[in-house]
């Protein structure tokens, strides 16, 4: 559900409004009101050009191994600052990034030399000091002529596949003509390249152990990214704030949910500030705030990828939560694959972290739902249930339900989220604005429900027509409630065209048993190569047999996984959210609060 919004006006006197921006920072309640007729910045404030250099630095060494006993001290020692250390960072990183290509380069020009064998050049320059000429060539193999080594003072060094690699000794100036490639002569030898390496490694090292350092002290950089982000929300709010009577009275406008009003009213009851509530307008725009029950919020994170409702609507979270975990059951559809999942994430449990631990959960019903479907389907580890021959089954198949089964269990799914999701949108539209408004959606229950009957139930025949005419009436009547007759019927009879809409979301529905059935036949495939791997010798090949199921249904777990939640989130999202009148466009309520205190908790973690 969408947590309801009280709307706060406050008139300050501006001698006193530094103080009531820092008391109303510290009630950590009130969402403020963007002003829309500000001009664009044109530039960033210093302060949000640091902020912007301290978050990247927190990016680069966020994920570094941060080993708290042995680094923290040396880097406290540094004396660094926050910006300092920010700075420091990038300057760290970008050394790093050009002794890793300097690395490169020698390890190419190694390469290079690894045909040429162990050299000196001191030799090469005696033989120049000699008065002669070295030169060097490589040809294929096969192109070699053995008439080089006789009317040349050649010397075969050595022999890649497919290439031969020789080097000629001649007079200044008489070079010789050979049909083989010739090189340019080495710039250094093997020695000094490698102890380069060396040299270069070890840096690398250093830099990597000092950035390792910084990650060990991310409590520091938090500080001051929290300490940064209080700055910036301040002058933010001191931007949208107004002013009236001349500039004598400072005029904010916010936003609050009703159940902690109480504390932004207590906050400034004993102050000499003026304000006070309204309930907000749809033109006002007021921000979103998601309080769900117990298993709809760990859905949250799903709905909120594709956009926060508008305040006026429904929240569709716990309306799509359970068809988005059944669906994803269906898809995956393995009981043994439910197993893993549901296991898997309650052993991590107990070591994850407190963000985390919601996504465990949301893992935790996933897998659930996995393991009713493969039942449902009689599908372990890609082994039908169905097919085999278990007596130890018993009576349990009689509950199991075949491919046939399955598509038609499918397109029921279908047809009843898209029920459901019309008359959603007919209590939505009724509740925001009028009973007629809601009369469309429920005209498109009517009209399906009986089309339904007369093509494949034929439970009320005689009635169903009649129940038919009448949804038609609904759609094509009330689609446009305000306006003259002709617009209205005339919007009504558009509308009624995109019944061929409802049969194409329908059938998109069928992906659930598409899905599904790839993800048995792939686990079926893989046990049968595991079993011709069994019978290829008596010690190897059962070995080979238990790897290959291991990693083999690994890979279409984690495969099969990501289509099934993909594919969920897309009938949500396209035919659920369209059915159910879905508008979007809600913006996150943001209260104005301390930051230092969001980051105490992460600095005494660091």
């Amino acid at each position: 559900m969408i947590v309801p919004m009280r709307k706060y006006v406050f008139l300050v006197h501006p001698a006193d409004y530094g103080g009531f921006l820092e008391e109303l920072r510290a009630s950590g309640v009130l969402h403020v009101q963007q002003k829309k007729d500000l001009p664009p910045q044109e530039e960033i404030s210093e302060q949000e050009r640091r902020l912007k250099d301290v978050e990247s630095a927190l990016k680069l060494v966020g994920s570094r191994k941060k080993e708290k006993e042995t680094l923290i001290a040396e880097t406290a020692a540094l004396g660094y600052t926050g910006p300092e250390m920010a700075r420091r960072i990038w300057a760290v990183q970008e050394e790093l990034e050009n002794t890793r290509q300097q690395l490169q380069i020698l390890n190419k020009e190694l390469n290079s030399l690894a045909p040429w064998g162990e050299f000196s050049l001191e030799t090469l320059q005696q033989i120049t000091q000699a008065g002669w000429e070295c030169s060097f060539f490589t040809c294929p193999v096969r192109k070699f002529q053995q008439e080089w080594e006789t009317n040349n003072c050649l010397f075969i060094i050595n022999q890649v596949p497919p290439d031969a690699y020789f080097v000629i000794l001649h007079q200044p100036g008489e070079r010789p003509e050979l049909d083989a490639e010739q090189l340019p002569p080495p710039q250094h030898d093997p020695v000094s390249v490698r102890a380069s390496v060396k040299e270069v490694e070890a840096h690398i090292a250093a830099l990597e152990q000092t950035l390792d350092h910084f990650a060990a002290n991310l409590g520091v950089l938090e500080a001051v990214k929290a300490d940064l982000q209080e700055h910036t929300d301040r002058e933010q709010v001191i931007r949208h704030t107004g002013d009236a009577a001349e500039g004598a009275v400072m005029v904010l406008e916010g936003f609050v949910p009703r159940p902690v009003e109480d504390q932004l009213k207590a906050a400034f009851a004993n102050r000499p500030i003026v304000f006070w509530p309204e309930n907000p307008t749809p033109e006002d725009h007021p921000p979103v705030l998601l309080k769900n029950g117990r298993f709809a919020k760990f859905f949250e994170p799903i709905s909120k990828l594709f956009a926060l409702p508008s305040y006026g609507e429904l929240d569709l979270t716990p309306f799509f939560a359970p068809f988005f975990m059944l669906f994803f059951g269906f898809c995956l559809g393995d009981a043994g694959y439910g197993v893993v999942i549901l296991v898997g994430t309650l052993l991590y449990r107990s070591r994850a972290s407190a963000e985390l631990k919601p996504f465990l959960t949301l893992a935790h019903f996933l897998g659930a739902a996995t393991i009713l479907f493969g039942i449902l389907t009689g599908t372990v580890f890609g082994i039908n249930l169905l097919q085999a021959d278990y007596a130890w089954l018993g009576n349990a198949r009689t509950i199991m339900i075949d491919s046939k089964q399955a598509f038609n269990l499918a397109l029921v799914l279908g047809l009843i989220q898209t029920l459901f999701g019309l008359a959603i949108q007919a209590v939505n539209r009724a509740r925001q604005y009028s009973l007629a408004y809601g009369l469309p959606p429920l005209g498109w229950i009517i009209l399906l429900l009986s089309l339904l009957d007369i093509g494949l139930l034929k439970l009320v025949v005689p009635y169903s027509s009649w129940t038919a005419w009448g949804g038609v009436a609904l759609i094509v009547f009330f689609s446009m409630p305000k306006g003259n007759i002709l617009s209205r019927v005339g919007k009504g009879l558009w509308d009624l065209y995109g019944i061929t809409g409802f049969f194409g979301d329908l059938l998109s529905y069928v992906r659930l048993f598409a899905l599904g059935i790839s993800s048995a036949i792939l686990g079926f495939v893989i046990n049968d190569i595991a079993l011709q791997m069994k019978g290829i010798m008596p010690v190897l090949g059962p070995i080979l047999f238990v790897l290959f199921l291991i990693v083999g249904h690994g890979a279409n777990l984690l495969i099969s996984s990501l289509g099934s939640f993909v594919h969920p989130m897309r009938l949500t999202f396209v035919e659920f959210y369209k059915n159910a009148g879905f508008e979007g466009g809600g913006k996150a309520y943001e209260p104005f609060a301390s930051r230092k205190k969001q980051q105490n908790k992460n600095i005494q973690n660091v």
